[in-house]
């Protein structure tokens, strides 16, 4: 059979796939080595159980091909060692010796095919694309159940015809189309990850997964092992290896939000992957081979936290390749009426409520306030009052009554949102982190306004 072309395994997935032989016979491993080297990314062969044990210690492989008889410890032995060590990826089983019995004993050890020898070629092969398409599809459910459960971008495009947003999509389009890493900066709420699942759908990875990771809210003693995997008894309650983010983000993009929040160790770890495309499972000898975009987000300056010692100089560097601004909310308010219409006709059917009517002049009131917690207060402010079945302007200002629009405002807007923060802390007997979630921003953005106040 002949080789593939390279579209045909970028198509299949298989490029990206690392496969173990182990087989006794010589020339049945070095066949199988050969025939599977053009179409998978990593194809290794052992001669026996023992050999391949330290092949499994140092490589993660997505297939192991098998043969049940083998000097020493058999297959099957094998196979039960390493499902009760935690080896969650496909394993075929090949035997020139077989009945009823012995397969069924392979399927109970683990064995996702079983193939008598002799064999067609043809017959591996699907066996093979089978075995790699269900790895395929555990991967995807798992970054599918996870995102679902994490969080819902606000919005599934851009939004604007603004020339803010229109600099930013043509921005987002040509950085769509290269490898580099970007780093997307802008305040809490602009849609650093909407921009980012933009730059992924438009990019060559666009039918890869797409892999979101908030550092901010991952625990620092755990969040290298979510990031990279790690081995059975790699610390207190790891009953059974377990594979990274990176790895299921094979093929895809990795978004890293709020990477200024990563620990300093785990800074350098990261930019040693970015640099050898390679990762290390915590307690693990394995080195995995990835094949990821990294985009990386943050609402702080990083350069001013590399000057005081808070990020790696040269992680910074290696994340700014591209950057990209998004800006606030309060720059571009003649997209307002755009995004009060798109969130409407989002929400209502999500919700369950009917469209709200919005007048030319709500909307200007709207156009008024500054929206410090920019575009995501303004959907939390839609959601709110398609609940209650009307604009809720008042939210805005929750202490006293809304100004009235057929009359100069005569307070200027840094004073307008200065008095509705301080009105909804106060609302909440001062609770910062209760404040900051009303208001759609985060605690961090509270705090320095307050600061910026010399508030306590």
């Amino acid at each position: 059979m002949s080789s593939p072309s390279p579209t045909e395994r970028l198509a299949e997935g298989w490029h990206l796939s690392s496969v173990l032989i182990v087989d006794d016979e010589q020339g049945m491993r070095n066949f199988l080595e050969k025939t599977l080297a053009s179409r998978c990314g990593e194809v290794h062969g052992a001669d026996s159980a023992e050999a391949a044990e330290r092949l499994v210690r140092t490589h993660r492989y997505d297939l192991v091909i098998l043969d049940i008889t083998l000097p020493g410890k058999s297959g099957i032995v094998f196979l039960r060692e390493l499902r009760e060590q935690g080896y969650t990826g496909e394993v075929v089983l090949i035997t020139a010796f077989a009945d009823l019995d012995t397969a069924i004993e392979a399927l109970r050890a683990g064995a996702s095919d079983f193939i008598l020898k002799p064999f067609r070629i043809t017959q591996l092969l699907n066996a093979v694309k089978h075995c790699l398409e269900r790895s395929r599809l555990a991967r995807e459910n798992y970054v599918l159940r996870r995102t679902i459960t994490e969080r819902t971008p606000a919005f599934a495009g851009l939004v604007g015809q603004s020339a803010a947003m229109t600099t930013l999509a043509q921005s987002l389009s040509r950085v769509a189309q290269v490898p580099s890493t970007v780093l997307l900066s802008g305040e809490s709420g602009t849609g650093k990850e909407l921009a980012a699942m933009a730059l992924h759908r438009n990019s060559p990875r666009g039918q890869g997964p797409f892999v979101p990771v908030n550092c901010a809210t991952m625990s620092p003693e755990l969040i290298e092992s979510e990031l990279f995997g790690h081995a059975k008894g790699a610390f207190t309650g790891a009953s059974k290896s377990r594979d990274g983010l990176f790895y299921y983000a094979q093929g895809g993009t990795l978004f890293l939000d709020e990477i200024g929040e990563l620990p300093l160790p785990l800074q350098a770890t990261l930019l040693r992957v970015l640099d050898d495309h390679r990762i290390r499972p915590v307690g693990s000898e394995q080195q995995v081979s990835v094949d990821v975009r990294i985009i990386a987000a943050t609402n702080r300056k990083l350069a001013d936290e590399v000057a005081a010692g808070r990020f790696r100089a040269d992680l910074y560097y290696r994340l700014q390749v591209v950057e990209l601004v998004l800006p606030p909310l309060r720059e571009h308010k003649e997209d307002i009426p755009a995004l009060v219409t798109h969130f409407i006709e989002t929400l209502a059917p999500q919700l369950g409520v009917e469209p709200i009517p919005v007048s030319d002049e709500e909307l200007a009131f709207l156009q008024q306030y500054d929206w410090p917690g920019n575009v995501r207060e303004l959907r939390n402010l839609i959601e709110r009052s398609l609940i209650l079945g009307s604009l809720n302007v008042s939210a805005l200002y929750p202490s006293r009554r809304a100004p009235r629009l057929a009359q100069p405002v005569a307070t200027d807007l840094h004073t307008l949102e200065k008095q509705h923060i301080l009105a909804v802390l106060e609302s909440v007997q001062g609770d910062k982190t209760r404040a900051a979630s009303l208001l759609g921003i985060s605690r961090r953005t509270l705090e320095r306004r307050c600061a910026e106040w010399s508030l306590s």
